[in-house]
């Protein structure tokens, strides 16, 4: 976490700082002197009120009447950050080959994502045609759109005992007899369940949830087994066109950033003269664009559909609405 100062340094070039200077006083008199953009002096180094800025800008949820209070955490914890620092560049660490290889691969990464972030950036927002009909293509989501009230059980299975498994699941009368089959079949499984809206339920499975109705028992596979859900409840919170059209314009473009992304680097290795050296050979055709998560270089752009006003958890006053979590993900983009 420390060593992550070291690479902002070098990269500091980069942030764009607005120098704003506030005079003290008459305005012209000998005393005037320009407002302090340092937060704090630690030992010989500085942090800069620039550098709270940045953390804040990455934390989400933050209030207006929380900034200072947030400023006030952050500066701690960027203390702490220099504080590591200086010992590690005392102690030459940041000569360290291993440090020196994370703090090129960080810088690597940020490049490649900043030159594929202004790339995306210039997606055309989608044209009203295009929101209408994703509007009606999904009733689910929007028109005939449900909150969920589910009970679930997430089961590790062998892919030969799937059958067996989905004929428990249609003999059941409840979740209760797929938990007694399971236990007599010696399989592991952890139960969990919740309230989701229907955007917070994976897009193509969401047709399978609005045709259930309340008391069915579905089954999904997933890569690390199968997922039996009860429809313990469901109430209709449908959104009309006017409420929706901000999600699906967020949404289509969105996936249209992920679309330009990954056009984008099969155009470069097109172009590019790339040789395979030693035991690496060239993927087969089409595989090699699928290895780059591209989402990742687009700061996740290509996100699921937003949820809904209706369904945003209300944040908590106070010092217990900014929370660690909140924090960690701001101070992140400094470590």
């Amino acid at each position: 976490m420390a060593f992550q100062k070291l690479e902002n340094r070098a990269v500091g070039a980069i942030v764009l700082v607005a120098g704003v200077l506030a005079l003290a006083g008459c305005g012209g008199s000998d005393d005037a002197k320009p407002a302090t953009q340092v937060a704090a002096r630690v030992n010989s180094d500085e942090i800069s009120v620039h550098q709270i800025n940045n953390v804040l800008a990455r934390t989400p949820n933050l209030k207006p009447e929380q900034v200072d209070m947030a400023s006030s955490r952050v500066l701690e914890r960027l203390i702490d950050q220099e504080l590591l620092v200086q010992r590690a560049i005392d102690k030459k660490l940041d000569r360290n080959p291993q440090v020196m290889q994370a703090i090129e691969a960080a810088r690597r990464e940020i490049l490649s994502r900043s030159y594929m972030e202004q790339f995306a950036a210039t997606a055309e927002p989608p044209q009203p045609d295009a929101i209408k009909a994703f509007y009606d293509e999904n009733p689910g989501l929007f028109s005939e759109r449900r909150i969920y009230t589910l009970q679930e059980l997430n089961i590790t299975i062998a892919a030969d005992k799937v059958e067996a498994l989905r004929a428990a699941v249609s003999a059941a009368g409840n979740l209760n007899d797929v938990v007694t089959w399971l236990r007599d079949n010696n399989l592991p499984f952890q139960a969990g369940g919740g309230v989701r809206a229907a955007e917070q339920l994976p897009l193509e499975a969401l047709p399978r949830f609005a045709a259930m109705k309340d008391g069915q028992i579905g089954l999904v596979q997933t890569p690390q087994g199968v997922l039996v859900i009860y429809l313990a409840a469901s109430r209709p919170q449908p959104l009309d066109l006017a409420a929706a059209t901000p999600f699906i314009e967020r949404f289509l473009l969105n996936r249209r950033k992920a679309d330009m992304a990954r056009d984008e680097l099969k155009r470069l290795r097109d172009v590019a003269q790339i040789e395979y050296m030693g035991k690496f050979t060239a993927p087969a055709a089409g595989a090699a664009t699928e290895a780059v998560d591209t989402p990742a270089l687009l700061g996740n752009a290509a996100a699921p559909v937003p949820e809904a006003p209706a369904m945003a958890a209300p944040a908590a006053a106070g010092a217990d609405a900014l929370s660690a979590q909140a924090l960690e993900k701001g101070v992140s983009g400094l470590k």
